[in-house]
């Protein structure tokens, strides 16, 4: 009998709960959760690597995954939310041993809800997709607290801050001392985080232009450009875990909210559930579509004219997510292939 157990993994310590080869329970805790930690315990009770383990899709997923499989042990990942559904109405009080408990009884009588594990090199790059939106999210804060500040004393609005014009602007406002030190404090944060952006990006242009999948999507969704083509690529995944394009467009969070009896928030909203780096890329990649040359001009404009706001540029962003679905899946596993060459770091 292969060694079927469940572990429930937290910062300070991993709960595991096994059945072995005898059908013997065996529990306890990992400490600390650290690689070499885990690596002591797994060439101690899996020395053979005959064993299947469980385990919830929450932060601490990598490491504990690429040391189970590099032991010889199947890995099995759930989704949390899924997870917690089987669980069911709490008749006790939760604990780790309990939810590790559950992990192994589900795998064991083949009900655990898997989720997909993607190859290192589709999560170096997601890894790296995530950087790049949280440090232009930390610069276009920046900016707003900008505008703010010129607003607050009473300064006209300095458009395209990031420019020399902006810049020679900012330096003729009207300011109190405190708030040119402001200004100053500011300006001198965006260069910082500039000169993390701009290699950064030309890193993920670079792995684009390199990887299969990657190079078949700026070919052929108007708008999708590399920096879009390799965020969108690493947030999807293999496209042939899902069953339509109507799950990709879920997956991402751009659905339409229904009424729930569970829930508190009004239905017709954006569900918002799903990465919000693939619908950053997506959403940059649908702006183009206000373009005379866009294949979506026309449905764009006459959305546009029914709907005000963000609505049209919505609507051709799911378009352009199901078009990235068709064409990741006709490529099956190709889209998935490690790039052909290695990328160049320094490429624009």
């Amino acid at each position: 009998m292969t060694m079927i157990g469940g572990l429930d993994v937290h910062r300070q310590q991993i709960t595991f709960d096994y059945v072995d080869d005898e059908g013997l329970v065996h529990w306890g805790q990992i400490r600390p959760a650290t690689r070499k930690t885990l690596r002591d315990w797994l060439a101690k009770h899996c020395p053979d690597g005959d064993g299947e383990f469980a385990m919830e899709g929450c932060t601490g997923w990598r490491y504990v995954s690429e040391e189970l499989a590099a032991a010889g042990v199947g890995v099995h990942l759930g989704d949390p939310a899924e997870v917690a559904a089987l669980r069911g109405p709490k008749k006790r009080a939760k604990t780790d041993r309990w939810d590790a408990r559950l992990l192994r009884t589900l795998l064991l009588e083949g009900r655990f809800p898997e989720s997909w594990i993607p190859p290192a090199h589709v999560m170096e790059v997601r890894t790296l997709g995530r950087l790049y939106c949280a440090l232009m999210d930390e610069r276009r804060s920046w900016q707003q607290r900008i505008h703010a500040q010129l607003f607050h004393q009473g300064c006209p609005p300095i458009t395209a801050l990031l420019s020399q014009a902006g810049r020679e602007a900012l330096a003729a406002a009207e300011l109190s001392a405190a708030g040119r030190q402001y200004l100053d404090t500011a300006q001198r944060r965006i260069d910082e985080l500039n000169a993390d952006i701009a290699p950064l990006r030309a890193q993920l242009v670079a792995f684009a232009r390199h990887q299969p999948g990657c190079q078949a999507l700026p070919a052929r969704p108007y708008g999708v450009g590399w920096l879009s083509a390799a965020i969108i690529w690493a947030e999807i995944g293999d496209a042939r875990r899902f069953r339509s394009s109507d799950q990709v467009v879920r997956f991402a969070g751009l659905d339409i909210t229904g009424y729930s009896s569970d829930a508190k928030r009004a239905p017709g909203h954006l569900a918002r559930q799903g990465s919000p780096e693939r619908r950053w890329a997506a959403f940059e990649a649908a702006k183009c579509a206000a373009r005379p040359g866009s294949p979506d001009y026309v449905d764009y404009h006459q959305v546009a004219a029914r709907k005000e706001g963000k609505r049209p540029t919505l609507a051709v962003e799911r378009k352009i997510l199901r078009r990235c679905y068709h064409i990741l899946r006709e490529l099956g596993a190709t889209a998935l292939a490690a790039p052909t060459a290695k990328p160049n770091k320094t490429a624009a």
